[in-house]
């Protein structure tokens, strides 16, 4: 039988749960000596015992819980779970239909309604993330609520509930047909390679469709940088948008065989692409030595990397980072300048890009801008959760 908890709500966090505010914060409710256990419901109501929302306890580096509904009488159960993935899933009926595009986000969290769950399409598989133990205690129900709601070709499932949001190794596979990796996915007609059971990442981040889209579109008779290059998929966009080469750099040995990989889905010679492993910032001090120069360079770095020889955080040094690539940047190229860092906005992130042109006397012009694509639907009127930041600039002298 599951824990239900009444508990308190501090008189600030009753205004923003009331407005919609989906996360329930570690200082929202009233201190209690009770030990609450992972995945127990709970009844959050005001210091006079009225009820406000219900929602669950799961312990993530956001938060302690989400809300899950606002209605005192509504249950939490399979029907529950199945009636809000499929709103999820009609939301996204434009994608399920597309020839062009083969994988995307299904259900994205408190944006779909239930903080802490993922579900991503690939190709007839689906891949449910969980992101606390919290939410993982009603695999049962939701498994069974994704079954009725779509057609499954074979589920995997990503536990990412371990320490601030780390991945737990185990044999991904949940039921259905076992994938045959690598599968193949279609986005925007370009072909990428995914594996659902190999670990923490799948091979490719669903929510760059949009700008990677833009690479394609911008790279005709252009060379291109991709730096942080993970398996490659930018430089497989530009490739196959005509650029004039591409290079890949990426300090993970296993990118080197899967950024191959991903250049011969797409019957590219990846021997007529570079493909570099080795550290970023080297990459850039050799780069700047021999004198070579892109005329697009792509920096998506990780929130935070740590090396032997350094720490690099974005929200510390993005300015350097941009700083380093506009000395490799032919004038009049691009700079594509991405993060998913959460801890600050678009307009901070401007202001990073800002310094870094300012401090290298350099003149710029904002020419497109992204944020998450159409299928990572974010809580309404809270633009906080929209964490990924995305801006094209054009260098003007």
């Amino acid at each position: 039988m599951r824990q239900l908890r009444e508990v308190r709500l501090q008189s600030k966090a009753i205004k923003d749960i009331t407005n919609g505010y989906p996360l329930i914060l570690k200082d929202a409710i009233e201190p209690s000596q009770v030990t609450i256990e992972e995945g127990s419901l709970l009844h959050l109501i005001d210091k006079n015992g009225g009820y406000i929302a219900t929602g669950y306890y799961g312990m993530q580096n956001k938060g302690i819980g989400w809300v899950l509904t606002r209605k005192e009488k509504e249950q939490i159960n399979k029907k529950f779970f199945a009636k809000k993935i499929s709103e999820a899933a009609a939301k996204r009926a434009n994608l399920f239909t597309s020839e062009d595009t083969t994988a995307f986000r299904v259900f994205n969290g408190e944006g779909d309604g239930i903080g802490g769950l993922t579900i991503d399409f690939f190709n007839g598989f689906y891949m449910v993330s969980w992101y606390s133990e919290g939410i993982y205690s009603f695999r049962e129900d939701i498994y069974q609520a994704l079954d009725e709601v779509v057609n499954t070709r074979g589920v995997y499932e990503k536990l990412r509930f371990h320490t601030n949001g780390q991945y737990v190794r185990q044999d991904d596979y949940v039921s259905g047909e076992k994938g045959e990796f690598p599968l193949i996915i279609l986005e925007n007609k370009m072909k990428y390679a995914v594996d659902l059971n190999d670990g923490a990442m799948t091979g490719i981040f669903l929510d760059q469709r949009n700008v990677r889209k833009a690479l394609h579109d911008h790279s005709n008779g252009k060379t291109v940088l991709n730096t942080f290059s993970y398996t490659g998929a930018f430089s497989v966009a530009a490739a196959l948008g005509g650029s004039l080469g591409t290079t890949s750099v990426d300090l993970a040995k296993r990118s080197l065989p899967k950024t191959i990989e991903q250049f011969q889905v797409n019957d590219i010679n990846h021997e007529s692409q570079d493909i570099k492993v080795m550290n970023v910032f080297d990459y850039f001090s050799y780069a700047a030595r021999h004198q070579l120069k892109f005329d697009i360079v792509v920096l998506d770095p990780p929130s935070f990397a740590r090396t032997k020889k350094m720490t690099f955080s974005t929200a510390k040094d993005y300015p350097k980072l941009l700083k380093d690539a506009l000395d490799i940047t032919n004038e009049g190229g691009t700079i594509i300048a991405s993060t998913n860092n959460a801890s600050f906005n678009m307009k901070k992130f401007k202001t990073f890009i800002d310094k870094a042109f300012k401090e290298k006397n350099t003149r710029y012009k904002i020419i497109e801008e992204y944020q998450l694509p159409e299928d990572f639907t974010v809580p309404h009127n809270f633009p906080e959760f929209n964490y990924l930041k995305v801006v094209i600039i054009k260098v003007m002298n």
